[in-house]
């Protein structure tokens, strides 16, 4: 299927065009030249003379030729980025032609063309593959001292420059999302994008790596797709964070080495290399990362019945968090020729992380009387083992801007985890109030992911162009997770085994269309995706089902159709406006589907729902962008509305469902958290964000994002109706001192980073509110800022903290 869709894009799009620029008949005294009669045209293609590679943007002047030839410039233009030019309807000059190629840091290309005597009209020469030699003594004397900004704002992504981020150094990406505008992370490490879960890519494609396991170091940029086109994956329901990791283009070889220690017991280590010569551009990283850390929890509840206390409970833990991994990154570019490249790239990931938690336990009576108390001891540890192979072939065709790229990405790994728990209990005098209970579990699991995607585009026009593609996707995961209750050296397994088998593919094609007016000042961009999407699950023990296929043997055709409109209109050269919408799909991850239930906290369990739906999303924004004086601004208005959500819900376990687990140190009034599809979740919502520079030494980058959130939900009769206010703050600032060159303070940045997110409603309760801050210090050293020392201190004020508070019939639970 791959193969024939190739042959039939190169069959039915691969014809030529060559990019024309027209310019006045320059004043003052010319050569004698005769009106053209035919096509007399002048091509052909610019490039690098060390690799072939096309180059964009080179000057090339026609001249009439006579002795002295530069006041006798007829027309010019600038080189495609294939590297192609092409000058059409010449008048035939009789004196000929002379060419002139010239592009910064290289030797410029001189030619005389006289045609033949007596020539017709309609001559035609191609000057053929033009190879420009850099010019070693003209680089030697170019400084170069404009900096990217830290967040370059368009209409449809914000892209984020990692080397602007201070406070990240010596970390990994989830470092980096904190300090990104629309972004938000709790403590745990979960990632959101204007309160909804986004999609993860790492170069444009999905993977199996987590953000804690993505140096900081080896990321180029991140780049913010809040409202997906037909383009994207459908699943991208919450928008898309697309990670760009470091891959260095420049000729011989370059490095770039990083370490970093810091406390408690942090350390991590950096090494980014790239070798590019001839026809070749290897690149490699590795690094290594080591943090410790503790994390604090609480919980405060109130039993009730009939609207009435029962009893309270309390529970304080304490968790030494460790985390160690390895990371390696390889690859290679080879440029085939001029319109070819394959490259290849292959990524390593291997970690442990350990979790040593203590806890304490209070169960208290109707008048706060201690009934007896618990204690509660559960090491563990968790090793992953991620790979990653990648291959993409890119063809540039001879008409501008007409590309087709196939690629093939395979992601795979293994994790195991082992951990146990101990509980005992005491009365208020400290004797035994009931045996202890201990469980031991373990497990391991292997997936593997195969995305293979096929992308054509194509001008029509020079207003116009099209663009299809092709993606297959398919995922394996297989799991085995174990539990057993030790009484008396002997072992019992607890009905808690969730050893399963998961099978996902996704087929999917899309089509867009774009076109603009003649001065850009009008755009507009209409899509269509559609996609099939299966997902196969079994409980091995069991041999239970549970998934979905969309959409069916007897589903609407509408289920697998996901539009996308967008239209642009510049006010001026300043503003901008633009209106987008697209419908997307959000499909229930297998810990969502899975009906196993987790007991790691004796008194909130965790269990996935096999009866959920996917999700379906409609998404408006209209977009008003500004460039300011020393900065821009960025305005959006958004509407998201959710039929079928996904959302959390919790209840008390059942008195069968305790029994079944008694000897796994289950209390006896816990809370079990479950998923349901809501009847509709909408939120609307304003963001706005300023980059502002104040002088050449001092800028701020704060945004907002105000939201308002409805959910209309019905669970066995129940009403989980909630609507409420929610609001994200983010500033982001950066001083460059202006001390004297030999001085300390010389080529010294300062930056601190700070954000706010408010509480936000659930069906059952809310949020609470979270804040944090981060300060760095940077100075770079040694010739050309070769040598850079960083100083950061994350969380400043102690202050990191995610909380839930449920308020239902049943209970009220206050927890951190």
């Amino acid at each position: 299927m791959k193969l024939f869709f190739i042959s039939f894009l190169l069959s039915a799009f691969s014809f030529n065009s060559y990019a024309q620029v027209e310019s006045e008949m320059p004043s003052g005294e010319m050569p004698r030249a005769r009106a053209s009669n035919g096509i007399n045209k002048i091509f052909g293609k610019v490039l690098e003379a060390n690799n072939g590679k096309p180059m964009e943007a080179a000057s090339i002047q026609i001249y009439f030729a006579k002795e002295n030839f530069k006041d006798s410039l007829y027309t010019g233009m600038l080189s495609a980025s294939n590297g192609d030019f092409s000058f059409s309807d010449l008048p035939m000059a009789d004196s000929g032609y002379h060419v002139v190629i010239t592009a910064l840091g290289y030797e410029s290309w001189e030619q005389n063309f006289t045609p033949a005597e007596g020539y017709a009209p309609g001559f035609v020469k191609d000057l053929g593959n033009i190879r420009l030699s850099i010019n070693a003594k003209q680089l030697s004397t170019v400084t170069v001292s404009a900096t990217r900004p830290a967040l370059i704002m368009g209409i449809d992504r914000k892209i984020y420059n990692v080397d602007k981020n201070l406070t990240a150094a010596g970390g990994t990406a989830l470092d980096i999302m904190k300090n990104i505008p629309s972004v938000t992370v709790d403590i745990e490490g979960n990632v959101q994008l204007r309160k909804s879960t986004p999609q993860v890519f790492v170069d444009g494609r999905p993977t199996i790596l987590t953000l804690d396991q993505i140096p900081a170091d080896n990321i180029e940029s991140v780049e913010l797709i809040t409202n997906p086109s037909a383009k994207f994956d459908a699943s991208s329901s919450g928008g898309i964070i697309n990670v760009v990791l470091k891959k260095n283009k420049r000729v011989g070889l370059n490095g770039l080495l990083s370490l970093s220690g810091g406390t408690p017991k942090l350390f991590s280590s950096n090494l980014n290399l790239n070798i590019r010569q001839g026809k070749l551009n290897f690149f490699g990283s590795g690094g290594f990362n080591a943090s410790v850390g503790q994390a604090k929890s609480a919980t405060v509840r109130t039993n009730k019945a009939n609207g009435a206390v029962t009893d309270y409970f309390n529970q304080v833990s304490n968790t030494d968090r460790s985390r160690r991994f390895i990371s390696a990154r390889v690859g290679a570019d080879y440029f085939m020729d001029i319109r070819n490249t394959i490259t290849f790239s292959q990524n390593f990931v291997n970690g442990r992380f350990g979790n040593d938690e203590s806890q304490t336990q209070e169960y208290l009576d109707a008048n706060r009387q201690l009934q007896y108390s618990g204690f509660r001891y559960s090491p563990g540890n968790f090793t992953f083992d991620r790979k990653s192979s990648r291959i993409n072939y890119k063809h540039n065709f001879p008409k501008d801007k007409q590309e087709l790229t196939a690629d093939i990405n395979y992601n795979y790994g293994t994790r195991s985890s082992n951990a146990s728990i101990i509980n005992s209990y005491s009365n208020p005098d400290g004797t035994e109030y009931k045996p202890a209970a201990r469980v031991r579990n373990a497990g391991n699991s292997k997936e593997n992911e195969i995305t293979m995607q096929v992308d054509f585009t194509s001008p029509l026009n020079k207003l116009s162009k099209i663009e299809v593609g092709l993606r297959s996707y398919f995922d394996k995961n297989i799991n085995y997770y174990d539990a057993f209750a030790q009484q008396n050296s002997t072992e019992n397994k607890l009905p808690l085994g969730n050893n399963y088998q998961v099978k996902e593919n996704v087929q999917a094609a899309y089509i867009t269309f774009s076109h603009k007016n003649e001065n850009e000042t009008f755009s507009y961009q209409g899509g269509l995706r559609t996609e099939l999407s299966n997902y196969e699950g079994s409980l091995l023990d069991s041999a239970a089902k549970f998934g979905y296929k969309y959409p069916g043997a007897n589903g609407s055709i509408w289920k697998a159709l996901f539009p996308s409109f967008f239209i642009s209109h510049k006010l001026n050269e300043r503003q901008e406006l633009q209106f987008n919408y697209t419908r997307r799909i959000r499909r229930p991850r297998f810990w969502q589907l899975n009906p196993f239930v987790d007991i790691n906290d004796p008194v909130n369990l965790r269990q996935g729902n096999p009866q959920l739906k996917p999700e379906f999303v409609n998404s408006f924004e209209f977009n008003y962008s500004h460039n300011i004086k020393n900065g821009n601004f960025l305005g959006v208005l958004y509407f998201r509305n959710n039929p079928d959500d996904i959302t959390q819900y919790s209840d008390t376990i059942t008195a069968a469902l305790y029994q079944q687990l008694n000897n796994a140190a289950i209390a006896p009034n816990a809370i079990l958290n479950t998923f349901v599809n809501a009847g509709v979740t909408n939120r609307y919502g304003a963001e706005f964000t300023l980059q502002q520079s104040f002088g050449k030494q001092f800028d701020i980058t704060p945004s907002i994002d105000l939201q308002y959130r409805t959910v209309k939900a019905r669970v066995n009769n129940l009403t989980l109706d909630n609507q409420g206010f929610n609001w994200d703050a983010n500033l982001t600032m950066n001083y460059r001192t202006n001390a004297k060159p030999k001085t300390l303070l010389h080529n010294t940045s300062i930056q601190l980073n700070g954000e706010y997110e408010s509480g936000t409603v659930i069906p059952q309760g809310r949020e609470i509110a979270q804040y944090s801050a981060d300060l760095a210090l940077r100075k770079d050293f040694l010739k050309d800022k070769k040598g850079t020392f960083t100083f950061a201190v994350n969380d400043i004020f102690n202050t990191n903290k995610r909380g839930t508070i449920y308020d239902t019939e049943r209970y009220y639970q206050d927890s951190y």
